[in-house]
């Protein structure tokens, strides 16, 4: 089992150009205010689940990249936190790490969702979308759920703040323009030579992804504000000799009584949890999973900088 990263199947996979071909390669950072869509528009630029999805804000915490092939260029998209006014140190350090995924990419794309058009959250954006200088594209998401005419005052609302080397009007839960915008994409990350190979879709450890899995089951499964207050980590990864998996997880909360939500009236909800997650994670790496998961308080959590190590942010220092 790959230590680093995973593939997509060997019928997805791009073959990698040769010979007098010239390749490219960028990373595109895709930015905006929470729930906007940007993890939904990455899995479908890659075609492939790299990035959890839930109808709760704030899902994404750290950098996700998931790899897409274009012809001669390979695309590293980035999923950033949604960008908006932290109140806590996990907020900060979310939004801090979206930001620094805008600064460090060839090109940034701002993400507004049609239905909320340029709120609070996305005025924030632009304001300081100027300090990027990486070239900007608008990205207007949702299109299926609004009328045209609209679509087209929101575009000329948003080009008022800020200025974008080009618009696309996408639905990325239908895939309705995801292919031109990633063809222009493909035509202008720069001139050089594939970052990673060609079958590789995200460069995630799965330990990573896997932990990741099981927090959406357990957003999904869980309607309070008690995910905001949870974390999970992969502790133990085996490969076992009849060529299944053994994963062990726990689930971090912060106090006894959220721990009792995350088990459940006779452990159902965990086992739920736990089932939801085992399946997609042998799905993902093809073989049989078995998943054990376990819960433990840890007060204070959020103020812990090896849970940010484990997540993949800077620990806040204030």
């Amino acid at each position: 089992m790959p230590a680093k990263g995973f593939a997509a199947d060997q019928d997805v996979a791009a073959p990698a150009p040769h010979g007098d071909v010239e390749t490219r390669c960028g990373f595109i950072a895709l930015i905006g205010a929470p729930n906007v869509g940007k993890s939904t528009l990455v899995n479908a630029l890659v075609g492939s689940k790299v990035s959890i999805v839930t109808p709760k804000v704030q899902t994404t915490r750290a950098l996700v990249r998931g790899i897409a092939i274009a012809g001669p260029a390979q695309l590293v998209f980035i999923d950033t936190p949604g960008i908006f006014a932290p109140k806590r140190r996990l907020d900060r350090a979310m939004v801090t790490t979206a930001w620094g995924g805008a600064h460090d990419a060839d090109i940034v794309g701002l993400i507004i969702d049609a239905r909320r058009g340029r709120d609070a959250d996305a005025d924030t954006i632009l304001g300081k979308l100027a300090d990027v200088r990486a070239p900007k594209i608008l990205i207007i998401n949702k299109i299926d759920l609004i009328e045209k005419p609209r679509l087209l005052a929101l575009a000329r609302d948003v080009h008022d703040r800020a200025s974008f080397a080009a618009t696309f009007m996408v639905s990325a839960l239908t895939g309705d323009g995801v292919a031109d915008m990633k063809a222009w994409l493909a035509a202008r990350v720069p001139s050089g030579p594939w970052h990673y190979p060609a079958d590789e879709i995200s460069d995630a450890p799965l330990r990573g992804l896997a932990a990741e899995i099981t927090r959406e089951k357990l957003y999904l499964r869980l309607h309070q504000e008690l995910p905001y207050r949870s974390t999970v980590e992969t502790d133990a990864w085996k490969e076992l000799t009849d060529g299944s998996v053994r994963v062990e997880q726990t689930i971090y909360v912060e106090r006894a009584g959220q721990k009792k939500i995350v088990l459940g009236k006779n452990g159902q909800t965990i086992k739920a949890i736990g089932a939801d997650a085992r399946r997609e994670i042998a799905a993902l790496i093809g073989v049989p999973v078995h998943l054990f998961l376990f819960v433990k308080v840890r007060g204070r959590w959020g103020e812990d900088p090896a849970r940010y190590r484990a997540m993949g942010l800077k620990f806040p220092k204030a």
